[in-house]
């Protein structure tokens, strides 16, 4: 891949993205010939700490030298899509991408903005700063879709993986069960390294899996007969989720689905190795093997240590933006994300498994003081890939300065209903919170990404 002419570039992305909805829908109705079926499964990839739009999915070549940064874009494997040249190996998997340039919110902290983009709903106004989980939360994404989808015993419905979301020593609502209660919960599981990837995650009292110890199968039945005979039944939601929840981590380590798909020994030498040596790559490989044993949705934090919170190798680069990019933060997600694309299409698995990544906003166009790029939600940039999802496309545009929607603004509600969509959910689909509402899973539009 080579750097090319930034006047080139903006004309060709200008004929592309200015068309209007009415000839988009036109176009892909045409091309998909109205006929797709619908994913079984959900693999969500978050770049925690707001990745910048400007230095991987939508490079502002011709912008002043204080907005378009030190990098150069490159051409990809679909002709007039470009994106950052720290990103070599994604770009030759674009024909499986869906870009969304256009996507907007109006929530600058880190927790409201992976709120806005996990629950496709606003965080609530009444509840400022850094927002705490509580039950009165309106659920995840991975907690809704466990609503319409089902596991095999001993595998859960929903993982996250490697840790939970923090954020200045708080844990943040957005990625749990909310008023769907705590069975809805994601069960959160450490990826297994056998060695430390530069640091440790705070998890703040989460529980946390590591099936990466030994486990005495005998002990562990032996316990649970004793507890089954000395507890009464279920006392309260509270009782009940923690049963649940403990009952369901048994079943794991008893099952040999979870356990199997945990030992990433197991796999093929050479393609762990293609995932890359890091928490990020190892993160995407565990994802598809837990796929594979039958868990319908797996959460991954996409970070390039086992570091999280305010400082470390995320994606919150008001400092030092294109050093950490360059040398920390790009090279582990470009060779994780880009070899789980190309392993779930070798294993015929990426028309069945819809691929999401998500960041909760994106960077400033101005470069600040200290060659950083501070918070931003006014524009930035997300993509799809997978169950059904038609790749090679890019839906909507930013401004010349990657500061405002451009063409076909959208917002996370549309890319929930999009989402749901593409599983087969119906985006008005009705979910009931703990006191037998019924409310709709999304109050976006599908976007034509079909």
């Amino acid at each position: 891949m080579t750097a090319f002419n930034r006047r080139t570039a903006l004309t060709a992305s200008a004929g592309m993205l200015g068309a209007g909805l009415p000839r988009w829908l036109r176009a892909v109705e045409q091309s998909s010939g109205g006929q797709r079926t619908s994913a079984k499964n959900c693999i969500v990839i978050y770049c925690w700490g707001g990745m910048s739009h400007h230095e991987v999915l939508d490079p502002k070549p011709d912008a002043p030298v204080e907005v378009r940064g030190e990098f150069s874009p490159i051409a990809t494997a679909t002709p007039g899509i470009f994106i950052g040249e720290h990103t070599p190996l994604l770009a030759r998997h674009t024909d499986k991408l869906a870009i969304i340039r256009s996507i907007h919110h109006d929530q600058s902290a880190h927790g409201r903005g992976m709120y806005w983009n996990m629950t496709g709903h606003a965080p609530p106004p009444s509840r400022p700063g850094n927002i705490p989980p509580s039950r009165h939360d309106w659920p995840s994404l991975a907690s809704m879709l466990t609503k319409f989808r089902s596991a095999p015993r001993g595998v859960p419905r929903a993982v996250r993986i490697p840790y939970p979301m923090v954020d200045n020593g708080t844990l943040q609502a957005g990625e749990y069960g909310g008023w769907m209660g705590v069975e809805y919960d994601p069960i959160v599981m450490k990826t297994p390294s056998g060695k430390a990837w530069g640091g440790v995650s705070r998890s703040l009292g989460a529980e946390v899996l590591d099936l990466d110890g030994g486990v005495d199968t005998d002990r562990i039945t032996a316990r649970q007969s004793l507890l089954s005979s000395l507890e009464s039944p279920a006392r309260g939601s509270d009782y009940a989720g923690f049963e649940h929840y403990r009952q369901l981590a048994t079943d794991m380590l008893l099952s040999s689905h979870v356990k199997t798909a945990y030992d990433l020994d197991r796999e093929d030498s050479k393609l762990r190795g293609q995932y890359g040596d890091h928490i990020a790559g190892q993160s995407m490989l565990l994802a598809r093997r837990l796929v594979e044993a039958g868990v319908p949705i797996v959460q991954i934090i996409c970070s390039a240590g086992d570091l999280n919170g305010g400082a470390g190798d995320m994606w919150d680069t008001h400092g030092q933006n294109f050093n950490r990019l360059k040398n920390r933060l790009l090279p582990p997600f470009d060779r994780g994300f880009s070899t789980l694309l190309s392993d779930l299409s070798d294993r015929g698995m990426l028309d069945e498994t819809l691929v999401v990544l998500l960041t909760e906003f994106g960077r400033t166009p101005k470069i600040n003081g200290g060659a950083g790029r501070d918070h931003y939600p006014n524009v930035y940039s997300v993509a799809l890939a997978g169950g059904g999802i038609r790749g090679g496309q890019v839906y909507g545009s930013s401004d010349s300065k990657g500061a405002f929607p451009r063409t076909l603004p959208c917002g996370p509600a549309d890319l929930h209903a999009t989402i749901f969509k593409a599983l087969g959910v119906a985006p008005n689909a009705r979910i009931r919170d703990l006191l037998d509402r019924q409310l709709a899973v999304s109050d976006g539009h599908p976007l034509p990404l079909f």
